[in-house]
């Protein structure tokens, strides 16, 4: 019989190939972003590898190229990563258990997409070796996506003619990625909060306005889920 591992695994590549349909072009873009600024191709493969956050290096990349300090960098990239906290706290009981190296293996590969579509499926299963299949198949196959077709940007930048104007496809990539997370009225509430923020306060000096917006959203989401639980609870 076919071992739960690969049952979950199959299952995981199912339910996550929709989604990474939006990684092709966002990481393609991100590779041609970070040779735009002016790193070399070594720089940018190693941000890729190190950073691995697709939001998190497109949001860095303009300050980088500004010239900002250090720790202003860090910070929004840090910002745009707080989702990751409240992910990984939401899937860590079916971690209970594993081994350390899992677990940092688990939290390097953690991404949108495989939060999005398989969080609720991942908690509400009882095979251990199931839920590993599930998670770590499609989280090992979104980073060699990723990887391989954001070196195609880095790689294939110079080739791209400036004026393709090819931030667009980012701007798509990102609503795919969203749409599925967006199950509940605190999810819209933040996400609506935080895009109008961002875009009311893009103004702000260093591009503090991207911090900003999701400091907002951050906070209508929770106003709106304390609020919901009051209305319940009444």
């Amino acid at each position: 019989m076919e071992s739960a591992f690969r049952r979950g695994a199959r299952e995981g590549l199912r339910d996550f190939l929709p989604v990474s349909v939006g990684l092709l072009p966002w990481a393609v873009v991100t590779g041609i972003a970070m040779r735009s600024i002016g790193l070399s191709e070594i720089e940018a493969l190693g941000m890729n590898l190190l950073v691995y956050a697709g939001t998190a290096q497109l949001g860095s990349l303009p300050l980088i190229a500004a010239g900002a300090p250090l720790w202003l960098i860090m910070l929004t990239a840090l910002a745009l990563n707080l989702r990751f906290i409240i992910f990984s706290a939401a899937i860590a009981p079916i971690f209970h258990g594993q081994p350390f190296a899992r677990r940092l293996a688990s939290s390097y590969l953690l991404v949108d997409g495989v939060f999005a579509v398989g969080a609720e499926k991942l908690l509400k299963a009882d095979d251990p070796q199931w839920r590993w299949g599930y998670y770590i198949v499609p989280s090992v196959f979104n980073w060699c996506v990723w990887q391989s077709c954001t070196a195609l940007g880095i790689f294939g930048a110079e080739f791209v003619p400036r004026d393709w104007s090819l931030e667009f496809m980012v701007t798509i990539a990102l609503m795919v990625m969203m749409l599925p997370m967006v199950r509940n009225r605190p999810m819209l509430i933040a996400a609506l909060a935080g895009g109008l923020g961002a875009v009311l306060l893009r103004g702000l000096p260093l591009r503090l306005g991207v911090v900003a917006g999701i400091v907002i959203g951050i906070a209508a989401g929770f106003a709106a889920e304390r609020w919901l639980l009051r209305g319940e609870a009444a």
